[in-house]
């Protein structure tokens, strides 16, 4: 298995003076840069006494030296752990120290609001918006940045030269990196993912779903997740494409006038935005009286539709050759449309334990209301006696399945069968083409509309605590995250409704200020009554959608 910075030399040398990454209307860093920063970088690592193994961390906005400081660490054989930079600073410095990072790229206002002592292994912190120092535990950090004009040269008296980007890659099942699905609670899940498992990952991408070298993408999911770490960047940059980031997530008349300028060849984005797409535009279009008359004409329906297409594909750019969706399924009424319109769509399946590929299929074969295929190298099985027709719970084992759960053995055994699969917590069959069909999930996760992960168990945990909170629940409504409680109330001295109100917007305005931007919940229901439960007194959450 070629190791995906091994991958990405090579695309370097290729394309020395051509660009790498981009900041949307911003910093541009060609390939020959990357590789300069990355020998700076690499000098810091090495006088600040960073070893192969060692963990540095980094959140931040997406951005052209994110992606950059990620290429360093790996490229040093550190692990690197990408941390959504939507945690508040209480949260960052758990995962950080949870981590056991000795090095963290962040941005400067983050950085103000943080204690080093509560991250008693740090050595140090880079600001990530300019590499300079925002913290160094002992001077050396200060004084290798300020000086490293003399280190660069000493080391490189001739300048960065193609023929110096070479890296050591370790072994297949070197810890690479440890990514957080969580970190609101006091026990945070860091996947570890190795060598092979992130390798794996983007060989399929490089050999099954071919860019041109002349390509271009924006990046607009979190970079601090798989989906969007693998095949928004490590994928494209090891094709010799050029990469532009957007930062945060952008407004929609943003994000298409950034479609038009970049014209990219390929869109990796979750299913809302294409949903809204659809809805907001297509859908009300087709359904003006004199077009829904000529769509039941077959003829006259094959223009309609071809003419619909090359618009969608026109507001991409007009050089869109593939979108590929993960993270959650279509709705079923705008995938049928999706399929009747020929738009070269897919939708994938994974998750970060799988950096992140289990199943993918090209779009001219795309099976409708199905999540692909499984990947090269990947076995998918179904927990049924009837795998075809009988749901059961999806396993997986290969390559790209992670190293387990970091520090925690117990959660890691749970997680596999005594055979080697991994239990993904998802529910589906496996039809006799190979075709996975999601049926449900075991799980209770919520996707954002710009892809980031809701763990509604975590914020339950949190809420739960508050005054007046018997139990509560976190469901996605109209992409809102909203809670439900049942409250405590004293029955000898009851509270009204609206003294419960006025102490839920309290409790409301105090669990926001402990969540991430991204989790902010909407509103607070108060329940009248109990929640409907199951006969094992367990919450009936499809009750509350």
């Amino acid at each position: 298995m070629t190791h995906f910075i091994q991958r990405f030399a090579e695309a370097a040398k290729n394309n020395w003076h051509k660009p790498a990454v981009c900041d949307y209307k911003g910093e541009t860093f060609f390939y020959a840069d990357v590789a300069t920063h990355i020998a700076k970088l690499h000098i810091v690592f090495d006088r600040l006494g960073v070893k192969p193994g060692d963990k540095i961390a980094i959140s931040a906005n997406n951005t052209a030296r994110w992606g950059i400081s990620y290429l360093s660490i790996i490229a040093y054989r550190a692990v690197a752990v990408p941390i959504l930079n939507g945690f508040t600073p209480d949260n960052l410095q758990k995962l950080v120290d949870h981590s056991d990072s000795v090095l963290l790229f962040t941005e400067r206002k983050m950085w103000e609001n943080m204690s080093p002592e509560q991250m008693p292994q740090l050595r140090g912190a880079v600001c990530i918006e300019d590499f300079s120092e925002l913290w160094s535990k002992d001077g050396i950090l200060t004084d290798v940045i300020q000086n490293m004009h003399q280190h660069f040269r000493a080391k490189y008296p001739q300048g960065m030269k193609r023929k110096y980007v070479e890296y050591e890659v370790g072994g297949p099942d070197d810890l690479n990196t440890i990514s957080y699905t969580s970190g609101t609670t006091s026990s945070p899940k860091g996947i570890m993912l190795s060598n092979n498992n992130i390798s794996s990952n983007i060989t399929f991408g490089v050999q099954r779903i071919k860019m041109p070298i002349d390509s271009h993408i924006v990046s607009m999911l979190p970079l601090a997740h798989l989906y969007g770490l693998a095949f928004e960047f490590i994928y494209p940059i090891c094709s010799g494409a050029t990469v532009y980031f957007l930062g945060k997530m952008p407004t929609p008349t943003l994000l298409m006038q950034a479609f038009r300028d970049v014209r990219p060849y390929m869109l990796i984005t979750v299913p809302l935005v294409l949903e809204k797409i659809m809805r907001n535009k297509v859908i009300p279009t087709l359904e003006r009286p004199l077009l829904k008359c000529a769509l039941k004409v077959p003829g006259l329906r094959n223009v309609i539709y071809k003419s619909v297409r090359k618009k969608i594909l026109d507001s991409f750019g007009g050089n869109m050759k593939h979108i590929i969706i993960g993270g959650a399924a279509i709705s079923g009424p705008i995938e049928v449309l999706l399929k009747q319109i020929k738009l070269p769509y897919t939708v994938g399946y994974g998750m970060t334990e799988c950096g992140p590929l289990i199943g993918y299929e090209d779009w001219y074969d795309f099976a409708i209301r199905s999540c692909g295929k499984p990947v090269d190298g990947m076995e998918v099985r179904i927990a049924s006696p009837d795998p075809q027709n009988v749901v059961g719970e999806i396993q997986v084992c290969g390559d790209n399945v992670m190293l387990g759960y970091y520090k925690q053995p117990d959660v890691t055994a749970d997680t596999f069968t005594d055979d080697g699969y991994m239990r993904t917590g998802d529910l589906g069959i496996i039809d006799k083409y190979g075709n996975i069909y999601i049926k449900g999930r075991s799980k209770n996760m919520i996707l954002t509309a710009n892809g980031q992960n809701i763990y509604p168990e975590e914020i339950e945990e949190l809420l739960n605590a508050m005054p007046h909170v018997r139990e509560s629940i976190i469901i996605n409504r109209n992409n809102r995250i909203v809670a439900i409680v049942a409250t405590d109330n004293d029955d000898s001295n009851p509270l009204s409704k609206s003294q419960l109100e006025t102490i839920m917007k309290a409790n409301l305005v105090m669990l926001n200020q402990k969540l991430p931007t991204y989790a902010q919940v909407s509103d607070i229901e108060i329940l009248v009554d109990d929640f409907e439960r199951t006969p094992k007194n367990s919450i009936k959450r499809f009750m509350y959608k």
